[in-house]
């Protein structure tokens, strides 16, 4: 009795000490298994760039070429994203291929997108005002900005303000697609069907034209992919990042207060920078593409373009939140005066200056929205105006604090607290961020775990219904028929 109690008091300690140490590795190692399960199931597929074959030198130069313009056919990733994405995924903007129905589709996005730089802003600020009448305290940034962009895309479409039925049901679709895309629940196509049966009652009303040679459904489906999915959430997530930085960074914070355009637009730079929306953007060759005398990209393959990566790669100290990075003409504010080959025009004033003292922003690794010469984001004009006026808004009413995890995936929506600005900081408000701290570490080990199941699941089924293949197959088929 007397050598049993101390070994069972090691035991209990060891087993406590190895709990307390979970949200320490345990996620990590997850993440680093789920990865492998995803590549298992899924299969090895693609070349990543940058990589062993192509360096971080010729990423601009590989993603803008002619022959890196497939996007879904032929690969098997793509059969994972349109489940991610359905319905409606063989209409989205991002997921056609090359040809007449892809120009129809983008002519028509940037028609919608066409607004008047004012008009944006006042319409930002009142979707912003009407969301921050029941903000405070303890808020998931993801879930608080979701109600603003499902409102601004809704009277961008339509032309009219969003009922609060319209602005739940794309906020119910919309907070469903990026939760099964980052594998923390599965897909509830319920909420997703109901949007698009709302969508459909409200065609005749949409304010611009709709893509030229699509059906009805198809017209439905176009609005919801681009706008109620793809807008929606990346706008949410462009903007918790941007407020979880503004949170952990109160010297930046109290800049954006002080009105400073330029400092506004060097901290979303940074923050678009450090957190990228997108994490691997892949493409299918359709022609062979020779990189030197003995190695040849053949076509059919799949290029995997690592944003993050690219990202750290030619900046000292990649991971340090630096806004400095992008002084001079390197900010968003010089994004509206790109050309097609991403060159800023000189200004006038610096017409007498050195090349090397106007560093332009294709020198950067830097391309939050894209390249120009293969499907950027159609809302890269658009997305910098109306995130600067919601900073702004959010900031002015209220003072950002967190003490969470702030990752580039941010599984945990962005825990923050929001204090509305000047009232006194009281003796609960570090409680509360310890508390905060505590809750995420534990959520993580918990989520982690959630992730591996859901996404192995969610792999293997969207492997099993092929969605992507099938829809190519059957496209074939169809035209076989009609040529004989």
């Amino acid at each position: 009795m007397s050598v049993t109690a101390p070994v069972r008091g090691v035991a209990v300690a060891v087993a406590v000490a190895a709990v307390l140490s979970l949200p320490r590795w345990l996620p990590a190692r997850i993440v680093a298994l789920r990865t492998r399960v995803f590549a298992r199931i899924n299969g090895e597929e693609g070349i990543t760039v940058p990589g062993d074959l192509v360096g971080v030198e010729r990423f601009r130069e590989l993603y803008s070429h002619p022959a890196a313009d497939g996007r879904s056919r032929g690969a098997a990733l793509s059969d994972l994203f349109w489940y991610w994405l359905s319905p409606g995924a063989e209409i989205h903007q991002e997921h056609l291929e090359a040809g007449e129905r892809y120009d129809a589709v983008a002519r028509a996005t940037r028609g919608f997108l066409s607004v008047p730089r004012v008009e944006a802003e006042e319409l930002t600020r009142r979707c912003v005002a009407r969301t921050l009448r029941d903000a405070g305290g303890l808020v998931r940034l993801r879930d608080l900005m979701m109600p603003v962009w499902a409102e601004f895309y809704y009277e961008l479409v339509f032309g009219e303000p969003c009922p609060p039925a319209a602005r739940d049901l794309i906020v119910g679709n919309a907070d469903d697609v990026v939760t099964a895309l980052k594998c923390c629940g599965l897909r509830h196509m319920d909420r997703r069907d109901r949007l698009t049966r709302y969508l459909a009652g409200l065609l005749p009303r949409v304010r611009d034209r709709l893509p030229a040679g699509l059906s009805a459904r198809e017209q439905v489906l176009y609005l919801q992919g681009t706008f109620f999915n793809t807008a929606v959430v990346q706008m949410s997530e462009a903007m918790a990042h941007l407020l979880m930085v503004l949170a952990q960074h109160p010297d930046a914070q109290a800049g954006v207060l002080t009105g400073d355009d330029r400092h506004l637009d060097r901290v979303i730079s940074e923050t678009l920078r450090l957190y990228p929306l997108f994490g691997i953007a892949h493409r299918v060759t359709t022609g062979d593409i020779s990189l030197d005398e003995r190695t040849t990209i053949p076509a059919g393959s799949v290029l995997c373009f690592d944003y993050p990566a690219f990202h750290r790669e030619g900046f000292s100290d990649p991971g340090r939140f630096d806004p400095g990075r992008f002084a001079a003409d390197r900010s968003h504010a010089n994004y509206s005066h790109l050309d097609r080959s991403h060159q800023v025009p000189p200004k006038p004033e610096d017409s007498g200056r050195t090349r090397q003292d106007r560093p332009a922003v294709r020198e950067l690794n830097h391309i939050p929205f894209g390249v120009a010469a293969n499907r950027p984001c159609p809302a890269w004009r658009l997305a910098p105006i109306t995130m600067r006026v919601a900073a702004r808004e959010v900031v002015r009413a209220y003072t950002l604090d967190t003490s969470a995890s702030h990752t580039r995936s941010m599984p945990n929506r962005g825990p923050c607290l929001l204090v509305p600005r000047g009232a006194p900081r009281r003796a609960a408000h570090r409680a509360t961020l310890v508390f905060m701290r505590f809750r995420d570490r534990w959520e993580d080990v918990w989520r982690s775990l959630v992730q591996l199941v859901l996404g192995t699941y969610m792999v293997w089924d969207a492997r099993r219904q092929r969605l992507c293949e099938r829809h190519f197959t059957e496209a074939d088929r169809l035209a076989a028929t009609e040529s004989r």
